[in-house]
C-alpha cells in the first residue's frame, strides 16, 4: 500500500470514500500490505477497487499544480494565496515567500469570504495538501489546489536556497 500511496496521493482518500477502508483504526491496513491483501481483508472486489483507485486518480490531477507552472503563474502577476498546512514550527523554519500558515481563523475567513483568486495548499511533501484541497472544494472553495509534491518540491524545483528537510514520521 505504501508504495500505491506514493504513486496515487489520493488513494488513501478514495479507498475510505468508496469502500470505508483505512480511514479509522476499525478498517485499517497496514502500509506493507498489498491491494490484493487488504481487499481480501475488507471483503472488496480487487477490479473495482482498481477501477475506483484509477478514476480517483484521474480527479485528484485536476486538483494538483506543480511547482513550477504555480511560480510561472505568480511570476505573470496571477494573484495567488499560497497557504501552509504543515505545523507552524516547519512554517517558521521554512516557507515559501508570501505564503499564510493555516490556521483556524485563516481558514473559517476562507471559507465565510471565498476569495476569487487560487487558493494554492501545500504541505512538507504533498501526501496531505491533496487532502487539504479535497476539504477546501467540499466546503465551496472550487479554486483550491494542492502542491504537488509539497515545498520539499519547490525546493527542488524552483527555489534551491529552501532548505530541505525529511520529516521522521514520513
Amino acid at each position: 500500500m505504501d508504495n500505491l500511496l506514493q504513486r496515487l496521493p489520493g488513494a488513501r482518500r478514495a479507498l475510505f470514500s468508496a469502500f470505508h477502508v483505512g480511514g479509522c483504526q476499525s478498517c485499517a491496513y497496514r502500509d506493507e500490505e498489498t491491494l490484493a491483501e487488504v481487499c481480501t481483508n475488507h471483503g472488496l472486489e480487487i477490479e473495482e477497487a482498481i477501477r475506483t483507485l484509477l478514476e480517483s486518480h484521474q480527479h485528484d490531477q485536476t486538483m494538483l499544480l506543480d511547482p513550477v507552472s504555480v511560480f510561472a503563474k505568480l511570476n505573470a502577476g496571477e494573484a495567488i494565496l499560497l497557504v501552509d498546512t504543515r505545523t507552524r514550527e516547519e512554517h517558521e523554519a521554512v516557507t515559501i515567500a508570501g505564503s499564510q500558515l493555516m490556521t483556524q481563523e485563516l481558514q473559517q475567513s476562507l471559507f465565510a469570504t471565498p476569495p476569487e483568486q487560487a487558493i494554492v495548499l501545500y504541505d512538507h511533501s504533498g501526501r496531505d495538501a491533496l487532502d487539504h484541497c479535497a476539504w477546501f472544494r467540499g466546503h465551496g472553495l472550487k479554486n483550491a489546489f494542492a502542491l504537488t509534491g509539497g515545498i520539499d518540491a519547490w525546493s527542488r524545483d524552483v527555489d534551491p536556497s529552501l532548505p530541505r528537510y525529511r520529516l521522521e514520521m514520513e
